[in-house]
C-alpha cells in the first residue's frame, strides 16, 4: 500500500508540475479562509428618540467601500451624522473610519471595534443617526453606536469564506452513487452534476486538501475516474461548512 501511494504522489507531482494546474505560490498570496458578510444589509434602531440606521455591505476593495459611503451619505443627506468604518483584508489589510462630527472615539472607532470583536474583514459600515433632542453622552453614544454596527453585520450574513479549487471528477454511471457517497461522506460540497456520455461531478476542494482529495478519488475509483483542478474561487460556508446560496429576494 506504501509503495502504490507513493508512485501515486509522485505522478501527482509530476502531472501538477507539468500542466501548471496548481500554481502553489500564487496560493499562498491568497487567504485560505476569512469570515465576512454574505448579503448588503440595513437595520434601524432608536436610542433615546435618535434614529440609528445601520447599513452594511460587503467591500473588496477600498474603492468599493468609500463609493457605498459616498452613496449613503448622498441618500441620507439630511442625517446629523453618517458616521463609518470599513475593514479590507488580504495582503495588505486597510482599516478606516470616521465620526463624520461626533465626539472623537465615540463613533467610527467603536463601529471598527465590533467589526474586529465579530473577526469579519472585506466590507463597510456605515451608521446613519438622526438626532432626537437627547444627548447621550460619550458612553452611551460608544454603546449606541456599537450595538446598531452589530445589528447590521448580524443582518448581512456572516459567513466563512473558503479557498477552493473546483475539482472535476469524470467517471462511468455505474461508479457516481458510490464516488458521490465517498465525497458527501468526507464533507467536500458538490456544486453540480453534469450528466453526458460519462457523468461529470464538480467538487468544491479546500486548497490544502487537493492531493488527499485526489487520493480518496483515485482509490474510490480504482483509479478509473479522472480529476482534473480547475479555477481557485472563495465559497461561502454557514456555521455547519454548507455552502450559502445567494438568496433571490436580496
Amino acid at each position: 500500500m506504501a509503495e502504490r501511494e507513493a508512485v501515486f504522489y509522485f505522478a501527482f507531482y509530476r502531472q501538477r508540475i507539468t500542466e501548471g494546474l496548481t500554481n502553489f505560490s500564487e496560493v499562498m498570496e491568497l487567504r485560505k479562509e476569512y469570515k465576512t458578510v454574505f448579503n448588503c444589509a440595513s437595520v434601524e434602531m432608536e436610542e433615546k428618540k435618535s434614529r440609528f440606521i445601520s447599513s452594511v455591505k460587503p467591500a473588496s476593495s477600498e474603492e468599493e467601500a468609500l463609493d457605498f459611503i459616498h452613496s449613503l451619505k448622498s441618500r441620507y443627506r439630511d442625517a446629523t451624522h453618517n458616521v463609518y468604518a470599513y475593514f479590507i483584508g488580504g495582503e495588505n489589510t486597510v482599516q478606516r473610519f470616521s465620526d463624520d462630527g461626533e465626539p472623537s472615539g465615540t463613533a467610527g472607532m467603536p463601529v471598527l471595534e465590533v467589526i474586529k470583536r465579530m473577526e469579519v474583514q472585506d466590507l463597510v459600515v456605515v451608521v446613519t443617526r438622526y438626532f432626537g433632542g437627547t444627548l447621550l453622552g460619550a458612553a452611551g453614544l460608544i454603546r449606541a453606536y456599537g450595538k446598531s454596527a452589530a445589528l447590521g453585520i448580524e443582518a448581512a450574513a456572516v459567513v466563512c469564506k473558503k479557498l477552493c479549487m473546483e475539482a472535476s471528477v469524470v467517471m462511468e454511471y455505474g461508479m457516481l452513487g458510490k464516488l458521490q457517497s465517498v465525497i458527501a461522506g468526507k464533507g467536500y460540497a458538490i456544486k453540480n452534476v453534469i450528466y453526458g456520455q460519462d457523468v461529470e461531478i464538480i467538487v468544491f476542494v479546500p486548497v490544502e486538501d487537493v492531493l488527499k482529495f485526489t487520493l480518496l478519488i483515485n482509490e474510490a475509483s480504482n483509479g478509473k475516474a479522472i480529476v482534473e483542478m480547475g479555477e481557485k474561487t472563495y465559497v461561502a460556508l454557514d456555521g455547519e461548512g454548507k455552502p450559502v446560496k445567494p438568496d433571490r429576494n436580496r
